[in-house]
């Protein structure tokens, strides 16, 4: 009896130990730390440790399937709420750099047109001072024509010799008056000045030199459509006739002559400043 007594005594004690540890497992981690920080991705609290279920605690190589989809179901959603939580973040964090890589650009090609617009109007600006500073040339030519309106200056000369007794053309005067004509086609600011010279005294002399004189003025008016109103005519008669250098005294000449000369004042540089001026504005116009 007593030998029976002494063998269950120690076999107890085996029993009874792992019970004890159990127990004391339990309650250990059914405590929960008061330190434990609940700041989580997810916002829920952290897993906990699970209960020690039986006599082999967690580890227990006799556990069915439904035991380890009960410890692996907590974790496998926890895992699966990061995944959406991460992808999310990615997704938020796109977006955000997408909106901003298009203010950017928005802001860029506002800051491009910006530009441009300063470029044009700093053109516009020197367009709009060139024409002033081509206006203020303009003006100065244009008081200086007036202020010359009446000084004329020759510009071309021609003389037509006459036979004694003859006021008609020779082919070589009529192409002398062309070649002048010619000259003066389209042009403004000018006046054509006819002298007539004939020999002999007196009113005959002033009556040849006048005729010689209206053969040149009637062949260039309605040969070439000179307006009569620009061409001065004078009969000289048998007026002297101003010497060379070589010999100062004045002389008479013998036989008829009639001189012509071309007169012009600055309406003509007038005139030819037009075009450029008009072209300039019309190009600012556009």
């Amino acid at each position: 009896m007593k030998n029976r007594i002494l063998v269950s005594l120690p076999l107890a004690a085996l029993l009874a130990f792992p019970a004890l540890a159990q127990t004391s497992s339990t309650q250990t981690q059914a405590t929960p730390t008061t330190t434990q920080s609940t700041d989580t991705a997810t916002g829920k609290q952290p897993l906990q440790a699970p209960a020690r279920e039986g006599f082999w605690g967690r580890v227990n190589p006799f556990a069915r399937k439904n035991y380890v989809k009960r410890q692996t179901d907590p974790i496998r959603d926890r895992v699966n709420e990061l995944d959406d939580l991460t992808a999310a973040n990615g997704k938020a964090i796109k977006d955000t750099d997408s909106r901003a890589q298009a203010g950017i650009k928005l802001a860029s090609d506002k800051a491009d047109v910006a530009d441009q617009h300063a470029l044009d109007a700093a053109n516009k600006a020197t367009m709009a001072q060139q024409s002033a500073q081509q206006a203020t040339t303009r003006i100065q030519t244009v008081e200086t024509v007036v202020g010359n309106i009446d000084q004329y200056k020759a510009s071309n000369q021609t003389e037509i010799r006459f036979k004694p007794g003859q006021t008609v053309l020779s082919k070589n005067a009529k192409d002398a008056l062309d070649e002048m004509a010619n000259t003066v086609k389209g042009q403004r600011g000018y006046i054509i000045e006819v002298q007539g010279f004939s020999s002999g005294k007196g009113q005959v002399a002033i009556q040849n030199s006048q005729k010689m004189a209206e053969s040149v003025v009637r062949y260039m008016v309605l040969n070439h459509e000179i307006p009569v109103y620009r061409i001065y005519l004078v009969g000289m008669g048998n007026a002297p006739v101003a010497g060379t250098e070589a010999d100062a005294k004045t002389k008479h000449i013998s036989g008829g002559r009639v001189e012509i000369s071309l007169l012009k004042n600055d309406l003509e540089q007038l005139s030819s400043n037009s075009p450029a001026t008009t072209a300039t504005a019309d190009q600012q116009a556009k």
